[in-house]
């Protein structure tokens, strides 16, 4: 993985079970090659229930992530697949030439399974969620090119202890799916992989920030038969998003404050509507116990992602206002296995008091054991509840098991 997503995991999530702060060093003349990553699989075994219907509609929760029985009625889902955490292979490469520190990061997400029916096991696509360049020096800051994980909402998703679990899963755990959801529309907005400029300064005693144009995002077209496709509108500017942490050690206990915010337009159709979002959270790490808690608030950004099709505005391009958060509370017991449960939400403003075939809200209780096996395995157990709902009454629940094991190097 990347030197930010590396330390978020070995500190932040996983202070406790023990993962390299370094992959394979290899020394080549002038550089130095880290080449690490991990490899997870998890079984996962689901129970949906079927829906309960509000009165006067048709019991669908449209975009609920909690899965609902297949057409027979059987409510089981059963699957083996990555976790939140897709399996990992990154190539970074430093140097310091002429008083700047040069990095490139390269990384491929292979699958551990798909559910191919021919048996040859090889359907889901693989992911290559990173490409890029930095450059700087710790005296003036540093400037990074390509693409890599979003700046806004990514200290929420670093910081879910699921990154090394499954957290929600929904019905794609028995399809193949590349990665699970962890707490993604269940609290936080996933901040994605993009093409990005951006700034981060030096490290002003504990206070950073980073500002960054990103790729131009297009909606999601569903006027072709209900599917959603790409919306190839033209774009009239970049994404812009932004960060400011502040860590800090206060006797026993060291922490990190955080907000960050996203500005984008996005095209639907022949529509346009602007998307606006900002996020506040904290983590709090004191002897053998942690704490995050976090909060989102938004216009136009749907549940999900910040171009989560029509959900983020109406078809005349009206925004929806959204919300979320989730609060997560881990203690270290004497085996040295973490303990954590966290509970996230996000919800959907209707427009009005005619927008009502639209989701609510989202909801997901997570209670998890990380056990740093060895100095890089950790086994993982996981329970997950989720909890769907739509403005018409309808509610949708699903429960999720899974078992695994995620190792580092």
């Amino acid at each position: 993985m990347n030197k930010t997503i590396k330390l978020a995991v070995a500190g932040a999530v996983l202070s406790a079970a023990s993962i390299a702060n370094a992959g394979i060093i290899i020394p080549a003349g002038e550089w130095t090659l880290d080449v690490n990553g991990n490899v997870n699989a998890f079984a996962t075994y689901g129970d949906a229930d079927t829906a309960t219907v509000g009165a006067g509609s048709d019991g669908v929760v449209a975009g609920g992530l909690a899965s609902g029985p297949d057409a027979q009625g059987n409510g089981d889902i059963y699957g083996i697949n990555t976790g939140l955490l897709p399996a990992w292979l990154g190539f970074t490469g430093t140097t310091r030439q002429n008083d700047v520190d040069v990095s490139f990061t390269i990384s491929f997400q292979p699958n551990v399974s798909d559910n191919q029916s021919s048996g040859m096991g090889d359907t889901s696509q693989p992911l290559n969620r990173q490409a890029f360049l930095t450059f700087g020096d710790k005296s003036w800051g540093s400037f990074k090119l390509g693409k890599d994980l979003g700046i806004f909402a990514a200290d929420a998703i670093l910081n879910d202890m699921t990154l090394l679990g499954v957290g929600g899963s929904g019905a794609s755990i028995q399809g193949g799916a590349n990665t699970s959801l962890g707490g993604i529309g269940t609290g936080y907005i996933y901040p994605a992989w993009k093409g990005q400029i951006a700034y981060t300064t030096p490290d002003m005693n504990g206070f950073q920030a980073t500002v960054g144009i990103i790729q131009p995002k297009q909606g999601l077209n569903t006027a072709v038969a209900g599917v959603e496709t790409p919306n190839a509108t033209n774009q009239e500017r970049f994404g812009l998003e932004a960060k400011a942490h502040y860590a800090f050690n206060a006797g026993n206990a060291n922490g990190k404050v955080w907000v960050s915010g996203l500005s984008n337009e996005v095209s639907i159709g022949a529509v346009d509507h602007d998307v606006t979002v900002m996020d506040i959270g904290i983590n709090v790490n004191s002897g053998n116990a942690g704490l995050t808690a976090y909060y989102y608030s938004g216009e136009g950004a749907g549940l999900t992602t910040n171009v989560n099709g029509a959900s983020g505005a109406n078809a005349a391009g009206v925004e929806r206002d959204s919300d979320g958060g989730y609060v997560q509370a881990t203690y270290v017991i004497p085996t040295g296995t973490k303990l954590g449960v966290a509970f996230g939400r996000s919800s959907l403003d209707k427009i009005n008091n005619a927008d009502t075939a639209i989701l609510d809200t989202n909801e997901r209780w997570t209670v998890g054991a990380y056990h740093p096996l060895t100095k890089h395995l950790n086994l993982v157990a996981e329970f997950n509840a989720m909890e769907s709902k739509d403005h018409q009454g309808d509610k949708q629940e699903m429960d999720t098991i899974s078992l695994g094991a995620i190792l580092f190097f």
